[in-house]
């Protein structure tokens, strides 16, 4: 710790240094902007090389509404809905997951589903078919919603 050669109180007894205003503030400061940088540096959510364990939304209620034949989601792949901001995926057989067709990282719409992602041309992030981040710069998942089939039909609330 440094003295103020302008200051002109004497000096304490003890033998210890005095602290003056300014260097308590401009300590404070320091700790302030340490706090500050390192939290910008530490990234508590889980990032695209960490996937998040996908979420498995409740089957739908009786009162969902049919978006697609089943036969229409390819089993592997999906389809994207834009006039409905949803995408309706199979990632195997008879397993009908549904998201909302927006990106977690900005929001933006999501763009389409190439082979087994599901694409946001936006600022590039993809999804794999069970809604977990495949690629940044979206760290979130997408949103779930409730899908399944009943009968030759898919369902989504």
């Amino acid at each position: 710790m440094s003295i103020d050669p302008t200051d002109r109180r004497p000096a304490p007894t003890g033998g210890q240094p005095r602290l003056c205003r300014r260097a308590l503030f401009g300590g404070a400061g320091a700790v302030a902007a340490a706090a500050v940088l390192s939290a910008c540096g530490t990234d508590t959510e889980e990032t695209a090389s960490t996937p998040a364990t996908p979420t498995t939304p409740p089957e739908p209620g009786p009162d969902a509404a049919v978006v697609a034949a089943a036969a229409d989601i390819p089993v592997g792949s999906g389809v994207l809905f834009a006039d409905r901001r949803l995408v309706v995926t199979q990632p195997v057989a008879g397993d009908y997951r549904a998201f909302v067709a927006l990106c977690t990282h900005s929001g933006c719409n999501i763009t389409g589903v190439e082979a087994d992602e599901i694409v946001c041309d936006c600022h590039g992030s993809r999804f794999r078919l069970d809604g977990t981040v495949s690629r940044g710069p979206a760290r979130k998942p997408l949103k779930a919603r409730p899908a399944g089939a009943r009968g030759a039909d898919v369902v989504v609330d």
